[in-house]
């Protein structure tokens, strides 16, 4: 594998080869523009999609600059769900094996739902590198387990999920904590007027690099939009499931309560249905990812913490039983199908209250395919705003007639007849040369 690309950054041996193995040929974009400023120490906001290579632009520069003589924690790296904690913890360990055995980074993931006593116990020798979701990780600073003075870089990934779920307060507490000439490098799909204070309190003129997508989802997603019409919309998913017979399908919902509604309609429908949500205790989820790791599910509902955070290999087919409320969601939605070059579809059901983001989702760049279910098929039928673009096609017609008409100096007998005439003559051609 050529990975030459890679020598510019004057990597350590046990990088290059890590970078090797895992068949990195050259760096992503967001890695070519972070991970110079990250090695010089300087802190930077990093706003891209997922699937855009990010982990890597902080992870292999945090590891180059590890001083493995130091039994100290030296970097924090902070995560707002334990299934990214882990995906992160875990790629880092997939770079360190190839260390040799006498410079060895000790690396540890610190997440909820594991027993706390025993990270104590066990935390009498302190890693270098810290991941972990930020509950945990405040908790042990607090209880006087983890010490975190002397880490001089701290990573925060999905700011913007750690603001919705309340998290940004516990970073705070435990960064307040950090050296003041903290590197601080933040991770975010957007970035939020209300995370731009706590932005402001750790990072001066930071570096911002903005990697836009070449394309808002991957090339190869059908997106399909179907209508309700009133129809039992877990019905419509029913038939859906069945004729797509998908390799993985997960289905999307705004809240717990209508994922578990959905889910059980299924299962008494006699599908074996995962599901992931807030409300599944840790021992529940840390199950439940491993039965979807393993296949013994075909179809997964879910809310949008599956749609970041949480990496699910293999999912064909995406639904939407319900358009998010924040359409930055739609695209982390319909981006669990289609990685890695396969091709994927995207289903949306929808009702004419979602006329609004339809139209939102089309500015953004997403072309629908119009469909609906007839005989056990997908078949196309006409485009939803073809009405509305008739009416305005007789509008501008008949204004451009009004325009081109106007009403004699001087008024005689009929002469409205014969204004209504031109207008219509008028009229007769425009529609010709539209036709052409």
């Amino acid at each position: 594998m050529n990975n030459k690309k890679f020598e510019r950054y004057e990597f350590k041996p046990f990088i290059m080869k890590a970078i090797e193995e895992l068949g990195f040929y050259e760096p992503t974009e967001i890695q070519e523009r972070l991970i110079p400023p990250v090695l010089k120490g300087e802190s930077a906001i990093g706003q891209s999609q997922t699937g855009t290579g990010k982990t890597h632009s902080y992870i292999l520069p945090i590891l180059q600059k590890i001083d493995t003589s130091r039994e100290e924690v030296q970097a924090v790296i902070a995560a707002p769900t334990r299934e990214l904690a882990n995906q992160i913890y875990q790629e880092i360990l997939k770079v360190t094996q190839y260390l040799p055995e006498e410079e060895q980074i000790v690396a540890r993931c610190y997440i909820g739902g594991t027993d706390k006593q025993r990270t104590i116990e066990k935390l009498k020798k302190q890693p270098q590198v810290v991941v972990g979701t930020a509950g945990r990780i405040n908790d042990l600073v607090k209880e006087q387990a983890l010490f975190v003075h002397k880490a001089n870089m701290l990573v925060i990934d999905e700011a913007d999920l750690m603001l919705d779920m309340g998290f940004i307060e516990e970073i705070d507490q435990f960064a307040s904590k950090m050296p003041e000439n903290l590197q601080m490098l933040v991770f975010s799909a957007t970035i939020p007027e209300k995370l731009k204070p706590f932005l402001k309190k750790y990072m001066e003129n930071p570096k911002y690099v903005h990697v836009e997508p070449k394309q808002l989802t991957a090339a190869k997603i059908e997106h399909y939009l179907m209508p309700s019409r009133h129809r039992n919309k877990t019905e419509l998913v029913y038939k859906a499931l069945s004729i797509f017979n998908p390799y993985l399908a997960i289905v999307f919902t705004n809240t717990k309560k209508m994922a578990d509604q959905v889910a059980d309609a299924l299962m008494e429908k006699g599908l074996k249905v995962g599901r992931i949500h807030g409300d599944l205790g840790p021992r529940e989820r840390r199950k439940m990812m491993k039965q979807i790791r393993d296949l013994e599910f075909q179809y997964i509902v879910a809310t949008d913490l599956a749609a970041r955070g949480i990496d699910i290999q293999g999912i064909s087919h995406v639904i939407n039983y319900e358009f998010p409320a924040d359409l930055d969601f739609y695209v982390h939605r319909v981006g669990r199908t289609a990685r890695a070059g396969y091709s994927g579809i995207a289903l949306n059901i929808y009702d004419p209250s979602d006329e609004d983001a339809l139209n939102r989702l089309e500015k953004m760049g997403i072309e629908f395919k119009h469909v609906d279910l007839k005989n056990q098929e997908f078949v196309e039928i006409g485009d939803r705003n073809k009405r509305k673009k008739r009416q305005k096609q007789t509008d501008e017609v008949d204004e451009k007639a009004k325009s081109l008409v106007r009403k004699p100096n001087k008024v005689k007998p009929g002469y409205k007849k014969k204004m209504k005439y031109e207008m219509e003559q008028i009229k007769k051609r425009q529609r010709r040369l539209k036709k052409k």
